[in-house]
């Protein structure tokens, strides 16, 4: 259900789909740290490979920073990789050649070439970037952003369209983040534009990623810095004029790319960040990759994301048992609060509780302590709960709207009280793709008592 690399964090990804259905993930790859180097952190990009999108093979590291005196010398940071050429691929990838005097990473952009279409095989094009940020529109010194790059096809012309994370020269450095862009009719010469979208209220907009919708319409996401999120923008054709949707990811889900499932439906992957030694009280950081949500793209209406049926196959039968790695579902009618966990086996005090009644959903550990809270714009009628390990991902009617952590606390039957009544909540449990982990990325097994291996469906 989520996938890193052994012993390592997964950040900012890419997608590939093979002829023969394979899919394939290039991922940046670093330590379980909340301390970020810029120059050694992310130097590499691990691949691993799926038939299903939930569970992921690891094959090892597929490309690493440049050479010295290189563009890419120091770190290889966001990747967009795409069928070119009949029988290969480009690849567009972020290149950071060294510091600003202020520390500030200096980016750009360059091209990789392969003759397969499995995410191995890449030569550099050259030791230069082929795009870099012009200083008419973005900053191109300290805070400067020119990174994340993804590549389509132009909607006006034989050429192409790159869209690249960036910072506005024209607004202050705190709410400076944009998506930029630029053109080209070979991939390796460009010509870069003003902002494509500058919201004025965003620190950073990272990853975007450009979809072209089934009406001939254009859906942008942009992973929004300071809220940890990302967000959504609409438009009739490349050039805009671009709308804003509003948030499609709640807190913690980021960096999303979408790609077509096995079952021919659209879906969006992200990641979803960890904590440093897998505790409570452990700062944030970079951590997995996290199972499909179903993409709804609905005509002049904001994009949502569902949950995506493919994940049924890995539910086992409703039962009324503890399980740690579960699927439940609840009505909602007046106040709601959903036991989930208890601080010893079999009772005592709620150590994980989901409450709701109707438009706020929050999410409670030990002592009430709060995880996670969302407001809901409309009431909601019923919840679906998902809990992997320490990973809680919550459904309103249906539509993906908050994800949070939590390392504390035992199984326990989940019971939903209303109005002063308990009910035992059935549930179904997960299997998991690979329950046998035990490196520093395997999915949390529990508290310490509980056994190591607890898969929750035989």
């Amino acid at each position: 259900m989520r996938y890193a690399p052994p012993g390592l964090c997964v950040n900012d990804f890419a997608l590939l789909r093979d002829e023969d259905g394979t899919y394939a993930v290039l991922h940046l790859q670093g330590p379980w740290t909340t301390e970020f180097d810029h120059l050694r952190m992310e130097t590499s990009y691990g691949r691993a490979t799926s038939t299903d999108l939930v569970r992921w093979h690891p094959q090892g590291t597929a490309f690493g920073n440049g050479l010295p005196g290189s563009f890419d010398q120091q770190a290889v940071w966001t990747m967009h990789p795409f069928r070119h050429g009949g029988a290969g691929m480009a690849m567009f990838y972020t290149g950071v050649v060294g510091l600003t005097p202020e520390g500030w990473p200096l980016q750009s952009v360059g091209l990789a070439y392969s003759d397969r279409t499995d995410g191995t095989g890449w030569r550099r094009h050259g030791v230069g970037p082929v795009v870099e940020a012009d200083p008419r529109w973005y900053r191109t010194g300290e805070h400067m952003g020119w990174r994340d790059p993804f590549v389509v096809r132009d909607d006006e012309s034989d050429g192409w369209v790159m869209v690249v994370c960036a910072s506005d020269a024209s607004l202050p450095v705190e709410v400076s983040g944009c998506v930029a862009w630029a053109t080209s009719d070979d991939l390796e010469h460009w010509t870069v534009h003003p902002p494509l979208v500058s919201p004025g209220d965003v620190d950073e907009l990272e990853c975007p990623v450009l979809e072209r919708l089934d009406d001939g319409s254009w859906l942008l996401l942009g992973s929004i810095g300071a809220s940890r999120g990302f967000e959504a923008w609409t438009a009739p054709g490349l050039r805009g004029p671009w709308t804003r949707r509003g948030p499609l990811g709640p807190t913690g889900s980021y960096a999303p790319r979408v790609i077509v499932a096995p079952d021919g439906s659209r879906v969006v992957l992200h990641t979803t960040p960890r904590r440093v030694g897998l505790t409570d009280s452990g700062d944030r950081c970079r951590g997995m990759l996290a199972q499909p949500k179903l993409l709804v793209t609905p005509s002049g209406a904001a994009p949502r994301l569902e949950w995506w049926p493919g994940l049924d196959a890995w539910l086992g039968e409703e039962s009324d048992q503890a399980a740690l790695h579960a699927v439940g579902d609840i009505g909602v009618s007046g106040r709601v609060e959903v036991t989930l966990r208890t601080d010893i086996p079999g009772g005592g005090r709620p150590a994980l509780v989901v409450g709701c009644d109707g438009k706020e959903l929050t999410v409670t550990g030990l002592d009430g302590v709060p995880l996670g809270e969302a407001a809901l714009a409309e009431p909601a009628a019923a919840l679906r709960i998902l809990t992997i390990g320490e990973y809680v991902e919550v459904y309103a009617d249906g539509v993906f709207v908050l994800s949070t952590l939590s390392y504390s606390g035992h199984p326990a039957p989940w019971t939903a009280v209303t109005d002063g009544r308990e009910r035992l909540v059935p549930v179904r449990p997960v299997r998991l793709p690979d329950p046998h982990r035990d490196d520093a990325s395997a999915v949390w097994p529990g508290s310490p008592d509980l056994p190591v291996h607890d898969t929750s469906v035989a």
